[in-house]
């Protein structure tokens, strides 16, 4: 049971003597984690719960982004999002539907202002077509 502080003796005198009560006794000695340096428990910044969340819950973290770097980044991955692509029109399909959504995008800008640039189909559809002819087994 836990002992009450006498009357009269003020609490800094008398936590201090129970504690060296209890190193004389050696309740002290051999603890885990001795003569280690302690861990800094504190986040690292405020939004270090929202990195966890996108961690624990797998989400792709470009959601994050404003829209117009999500469709930099779209239009900048279209030579790998049509690699697999089978024939012509589906590529030329897929580079106008992010082109549809970039136009969509300078039609009613949202959040920072960021320039977005449509990609040019023709461009698209012969890198995929060299893409093709150089790719082994073909």
């Amino acid at each position: 049971m836990t002992e009450r502080k006498p009357p009269g003796v003020p609490v800094g005198n008398w936590v201090d003597e129970i504690i060296r009560a209890a190193t004389e006794r050696g309740e002290f000695d051999n603890l885990p984690g001795a003569g280690k340096p302690l861990r800094d428990e504190r986040p690292p910044d405020e939004d270090w719960w929202l990195r966890q969340k996108i961690r624990d819950e797998d989400v792709d973290p470009d959601v994050l982004l404003p829209p117009a770097l999500q469709l930099r980044k779209e239009v900048a991955k279209l030579p790998e999002t049509v690699a697999d692509l089978q024939s012509e029109d589906a590529v030329r399909d897929a580079v106008r539907e992010v082109n549809r959504r970039v136009a969509e995008y300078i039609r009613l800008p949202s959040g920072p202002a960021i320039p977005v640039a449509p990609a040019d189909v023709d461009e698209v559809v012969a890198a995929w077509r060299r893409a093709r002819r150089d790719r082994p087994g073909r």
